[in-house]
């Protein structure tokens, strides 16, 4: 498109100088003529007065050498004979031919021969004597073009110039043209191989600046339209994993026999099935720019951690666990969608109440450093003995055995995924209760986490939380010894 705007424009810049070149160098050259000969004509006219006063050659040659032509040689007179018997007079150098100057003399107007070296101007003068006397005045072919070279060149250099300057202006529009075109092309083709960050600049003519607001406008739905199906995705295999943990627990008191083992595979595998979808949904986030949530995706911690407790608080009544909750007291706003949040607190705390035995114990914290938010659930169980392969993305808990005893991984990596969203992170430690200890760092502007990390000490045995001394109230709580890790 560039080039083809280049070519139009050379071809109709090209074909403008040409109509206006042609004919005006035509006009010059022929201006250059009419000046040469009008000249001419002025020197023939000095000697008109002496035609008609006098015939003598002395009188006549004396003149003719006083004028510029004649003093060069360019100019000469010829008079007839005067009468019969009578002898013709020519002063000069006669260049014209004698039929030229009989046809001037009969007709008596001025002509135009055309003679070796350049032209001749052939003027009659009237005689006193009644006769037609001829005047020759030679122009040569330098004076006839004098000037003309000159005018073409520059004519010529103007018209390079405009055809150079066109050609550049069209490039110059062309690339303001065509590369918007060539970026809205590429993030289209980025768009359509899985990119879904991909935008172009809203910049250009106003066609294609329009057509990169629709782009930019569609990418937007597109995401919106993947992460809200995949949130739903994700929201309803949570939805059912909180069920499915009481569904396991009741399983697990219907004793022994065939129908209660049946039952427990029966969840066990529903619940294999609804890890599997989780996983799945995770594993599709679609990458946008920048990896940060958009406007409006942050939520009120404290609101999101008050209604999933008072969820679980009913489930902690019926199997006797002590349940404390502390600093959700005021709005703590965090850069995590709601779901996100509740996903990554479902998951914890059903695994506290799967890992561990009825009448354990646990905590839920929270604690505002100004660039960050700590989120801590603790629990009362015997702890986590190998952290490190806790926090292995996707492993599966199995026993000395190798049988598989329950997802150990997907909980924890969706607590992950939420925390360094922000730029936080996640860490397992004991907590004051004797258990486990989940931190959650959530930053509030990506970078500053870091060092809100290394200005606070969570997990103290004097119960403290932080630099600031905050001191966790869950050391009242008392727990029953756990049968086993939690994750």
């Amino acid at each position: 498109m560039r080039w083809a705007l280049v070519k139009v424009c050379l071809a109709v810049t090209a074909m403008v100088v040409i109509a206006f070149a042609v004919p005006l160098g035509l006009v010059i050259k022929e201006m250059a003529r009419d000046r040469a000969f009008s000249d001419a004509e002025r020197q023939a006219a000095t000697i008109g007065p002496t035609l008609t006063i006098t015939t003598d050659r002395e009188e006549l040659t004396r003149a003719v050498l006083s004028t510029e032509p004649g003093g060069r040689g360019s100019l000469a007179v010829h008079v007839p004979a005067a009468g019969q018997g009578g002898e013709r007079l020519e002063i000069g150098e006669r260049r014209a031919t004698r039929q030229d100057l009989e046809t001037v003399r009969k007709s008596g107007r001025a002509a135009i021969a055309e003679v070796p070296g350049g032209s001749a101007l052939l003027q009659p003068t009237a005689l006193g004597s009644g006769g037609i006397a001829v005047v020759e005045v030679f122009v040569p072919e330098n004076e006839v073009s004098n000037g003309v070279g000159t005018a073409w060149l520059v004519l010529a250099g103007v018209g390079i110039a405009l055809i150079v300057g066109s050609v550049a202006v069209a490039d110059r529009l062309g690339v303001r043209m065509v590369q918007p075109a060539q970026r809205l092309a590429g993030a289209a083709q980025d768009l359509g191989e899985g990119r879904l960050g991909t935008r172009v600049p809203e910049e250009g003519p106003t066609e294609l600046r329009s057509a990169a607001v629709a782009f930019n406008s569609m990418a937007d739905q597109v995401v919106q339209l993947l992460a809200n199906e995949r949130e739903l995705a994700a929201d309803l295999s949570h939805r059912l994993r909180t069920p499915l943990t009481v569904l396991r627990l009741n399983a697990a008191s219907l004793g022994e026999g065939p129908a209660a083992e049946q039952t427990r595979a029966a969840v066990e595998q529903l619940e294999h099935e609804v890890d599997t979808i989780i996983r799945t949904a995770r594993e599709q986030r679609p990458q946008t720019q920048g990896g940060q949530p958009g406007a409006g995706a942050g939520c009120d911690a404290s609101e999101v951690i008050r209604e999933r407790m008072g969820f679980w608080s009913a489930l902690a009544e019926d199997e006797g666990r002590t349940v404390r909750l502390a600093g959700v007291d005021r709005t703590v706003r965090i850069p995590v969608a709601r779901p996100e949040l509740a996903a990554a607190l479902d998951a914890l705390l059903g695994n506290v109440f799967r890992h561990t035995p009825e009448g354990t114990a646990f905590a839920v914290d929270v604690h505002h450093s100004g660039d960050a938010v700590i989120v801590l659930v603790s629990d009362a169980g015997p702890g986590i003995p190998d952290p490190e392969s806790a926090l292995a993305r996707g492993a599966s808990g199995r026993n000395s055995a190798g049988s598989e005893v329950g997802s150990t991984g997907l909980g924890l990596d969706i607590v992950r995924r939420v925390a360094e969203s922000t730029g936080g992170d996640l860490r397992i430690g004991r907590s004051v209760l004797g258990g486990t200890e989940v931190r959650i760092w959530i930053g509030l502007d990506g970078g500053p986490a870091e060092r809100a990390r290394r200005g606070h000490r969570v997990g103290r045995r004097d119960g403290r939380r932080g630099p600031r001394g905050v001191r966790g109230r869950n050391t009242e709580f008392r727990g029953a010894p756990g049968a086993g890790p939690h994750l």
